[in-house]
């Protein structure tokens, strides 16, 4: 098994230096996880650095680690940007804790026209701070030392984002082609907009169509919310390794 992974402000710790863990996560990693001296784990900073090494110290406030290595997450030319439209039964949170786990870089929380859940003005803080908190536990469960950034845009603001982006696509069922059949740009932010349970409008499909995105299928059946982000984003992946570009 891999070594459980703990998030840190800060892990700006040398080769051979010792690093404390302490706060709830350092609290969480003593007490609940009942880490123990000699086991082995990572400690990141959540934007792409980490360190990895033993245990050496254990108290009810935290832990001590021994920096063995130095760990850094790998440039890569796509930054993928999902929209994942609000949807009801936690469906949307299920959405943003897979594509966590497969690698997204960012998740924006979308107020689509059909979307049954709503946040209102009040409570909008809150239940960001939900989203970004299942977005922190799917990267430590995923052992990611990157955190996907989590935000709120209405669809005005989603226009904004696709006209910006190098290449956006709508997961849509009355779309013709694949994303699969599909050539990525060869570098940039590619952004993908996942509708909720009752679909996207034709006005707002118009809409992101006008903007530059380009609706397409991910398979030959309709997908629930909570599932069809991650299955574009596999493929999206997996058009980059295979060297689909333009």
């Amino acid at each position: 098994m891999s070594a459980p992974l703990f998030l840190a402000d800060d892990v700006a710790v040398p080769v051979g230096g010792v690093l404390r863990l302490d706060g709830p996560e350092g609290r969480h990693a003593a007490v609940v996880r009942r880490i123990q001296v000699g086991e082995g784990v990572v400690i990141a900073d959540g934007r792409g650095h980490g360190v990895r090494g033993p245990v050496v110290a254990v108290d009810k406030g935290g832990i001590c680690v021994e920096v063995a290595e130095a760990l850094a997450e790998p440039e890569r030319p796509y930054r993928w940007t999902a929209v994942q439209a609000l949807a009801k039964g936690g469906a949307d949170k299920q959405a943003l804790d897979a594509m966590t786990q497969a690698g997204v870089d960012e998740v924006l929380a979308w107020p689509a026209s059909r979307s049954i859940v709503r946040w209102t003005s009040d409570k909008l803080d809150k239940q960001l701070e939900g989203w970004r908190a299942t977005a922190r536990e799917a990267a430590k469960q995923s052992r990611r030392l990157v955190v996907p950034q989590v935000g709120y845009a209405p669809t005005s603001e989603v226009l904004d984002r696709v006209r910006a982006c190098a290449q956006a696509f709508v997961l849509h069922e009355s779309a013709t082609g694949y994303l699969a059949d599909q050539t990525l740009v060869e570098a940039g932010e590619v952004m993908f907009i996942v509708g909720p349970e009752g679909g996207i409008t034709d006005d707002e499909l118009a809409a992101f169509a006008e903007a530059g995105a380009t609706p397409v299928l991910v398979g030959d059946h309709v997908l629930r919310s909570a599932n069809a982000g991650l299955v574009g984003l596999a493929q999206l992946q997996t058009m980059a390794r295979l060297g689909g570009t333009r």
